[in-house]
């Protein structure tokens, strides 16, 4: 069933003030809203160095130990790609150029997904509908996680504070397969997908036949199945590990607003940009190692607010983002350090499990 959501849009004086103001820092400064060369060099050198590791692995001889811990890296290489290089491309905002997006938005099939899906779920879904439950496929998790208060809870939920971080690891392995489920269903959780042409059918299979080959054919040939077993399985956990742990400390902490949908079309009082500051969070603003790493997604709200915007971008932004929402009385949902974003989140997981 798919449900039925709208917004308040009769009277968007937040986003069109907001938007202004955005707007006019841009044209003042004369920028460009997609990325810029800083973005470019942080690209050369995340898959300079993430592919060296995979052919480091692949050819050199080595201890056991540093095999581990170059699996890991390789994990925390492809997850920063996807933050720092997939995410503006798929949201097209890494450069001008639509073609130039599109080829890179296919580094989403290098991590295990697939790009095409990933933008029906991500750009459309999650963020029209964000945090709520029912329509937003990123807080479903059920059986195994409870991450609201309107889904069902079940005793394993008690532990969930604890365990969930292990389920994490795993959310890269589950979104190669999940993509095959969406594919055969025709269906993103409760959306109806819009229909693939042959090019995108064609890319689907043939980017997973190529991870199949890439990181199980030639790894086993290359290594052995048992080392290429525990190197498979730590990069995931890695990759997974950190994929999901930023995602979630931007909408599943406190203060962030959770909504949910039923048979009955669920008219949501306020307009779309107010539901995405009150749906999320930032984090570590005033950390440049975090923004990094992260490829600016610990400035969630000014992502959600514009995302057809660099993340390059949204600390100079941010600043206009804050200074609006106070504006307006709007809640500016923050913690000063990524601890505290854990912490807080661990907090909500462990009270969402405890029994109703």
């Amino acid at each position: 069933m798919q449900y039925k959501v709208s917004f308040n849009n009769s009277n968007k004086v937040f986003f069109n003030t907001l938007k202004s103001a955005v707007d006019e820092y841009f044209s003042k400064n004369n920028i460009r809203k997609t990325g810029n060369s800083k973005l470019y060099i942080k690209s050369a050198i995340l898959i300079t160095v993430t592919l060296a590791i995979y052919v480091s692995v692949m050819v050199i001889p080595m201890p056991g130990w540093l095999g581990v811990l170059l699996a890991a890296a390789f994990g925390a290489g492809m997850a920063w790609i996807g933050f720092n290089i997939m995410h503006d491309a798929c949201h097209g905002s890494y450069s001008t150029k639509k073609w130039v997006n599109y080829l890179f938005g296919l580094s989403m099939n290098a991590l295990g997904g697939n790009a095409f899906l990933w933008k029906l779920k991500h750009n459309i879904i999650h963020h029209t509908y964000t945090n709520v439950d029912g329509v937003d496929d990123d807080i479903n998790n059920m059986p195994f996680m409870r991450e609201c208060a309107s889904q069902p809870w079940k005793p394993m939920h008690k532990f969930q504070g604890y365990y969930m971080f292990m389920l994490y690891g795993f959310t890269s392995i589950f979104m190669w397969i999940s993509d095959f489920i969406k594919y055969f269903s025709k269906k993103i959780y409760t959306t109806e997908l819009k229909p693939m042409d042959f090019t995108e059918h064609f890319i689907f299979w043939a980017s997973k036949i190529m991870y199949i080959v890439v990181y199980v054919v030639i790894p086993v040939a290359a290594l052995g199945w048992q080392a290429w077993l525990v190197g498979f399985l730590v990069m995931h956990f890695v990759l997974g590990l950190i994929l999901a742990l930023v995602f979630q400390l931007a909408h599943v902490v406190e203060h962030a607003e959770f909504s949910a949908a039923s048979i009955e079309p669920l008219k949501i009082e306020n307009e779309w940009a107010i539901h995405q500051v009150k749906t999320t969070a930032n984090f570590a603003a005033k950390s440049k190692l975090v923004t990094w790493h992260c490829g600016g997604l610990n400035f969630q709200i000014e992502h959600h607010l514009f995302p057809r915007i660099s993340h390059i971008h949204y600390p100079a932004i941010s600043q206009i983002v804050r200074d609006t929402c106070e504006k307006f009385g709007l809640r500016y949902n923050y913690f000063p350090t990524m601890a505290q974003a854990v912490h807080s989140h661990f907090k909500v997981m462990d009270e969402l499990g405890r029994h109703p």
